[in-house]
């Protein structure tokens, strides 16, 4: 039985996760990282994306954050984000139609703050369809 560590996933409205996990693999802004029993203190702001948990009995689940905090202590691993998902609540055809118009935001800019919207709404919108590929793959294992 591998080690363990106690993981808390929350949102601005609600608790998403409790429990123990062996592994949490998320995207800070210095690139991906993974945490698991025994890993330094640390503190890292996350970019929009799929964050990855392995639970105590070794299944995989998958959350999408519109970006965050990590923070690593000895005994508690606690992630915060404005949004949370689970991957299996992500509106795929949404996230596909909200691309489209941040795309066509960026090609149809009038100025800076016109520019800054579009390119947050479809980092956030990749980031989303990023979590359900990654979910794919997990379905196909």
């Amino acid at each position: 039985m591998s080690m363990t560590i106690h993981c808390d996933i929350v949102s601005a409205d609600q608790s998403l996760f409790s429990g123990l996990v062996e592994m949490i693999v998320a995207t800070g802004s210095q690139g991906e990282l993974g945490i698991t029993y025994g890993h330094a203190p640390l503190l890292t702001d996350l970019k929009p994306g799929p964050v990855r948990i392995t639970k105590q009995d070794g299944e995989e689940e998958i959350y999408y954050l519109s970006g965050g905090y990590l923070e690593v202590q000895p005994h508690v691993i606690t992630i915060m984000a404005d949004t949370a998902i689970r991957a299996d609540d992500i509106d795929e055809a949404a996230a596909e139609e909200a691309r489209k118009q941040a795309e066509h935001g960026l090609a149809n800019q009038s100025g800076e703050l016109d520019y800054s919207r579009a390119a947050s709404q479809l980092a956030e919108a990749a980031a989303q369809l990023q979590t359900i590929e990654q979910l794919r793959k997990k379905m196909r294992k």
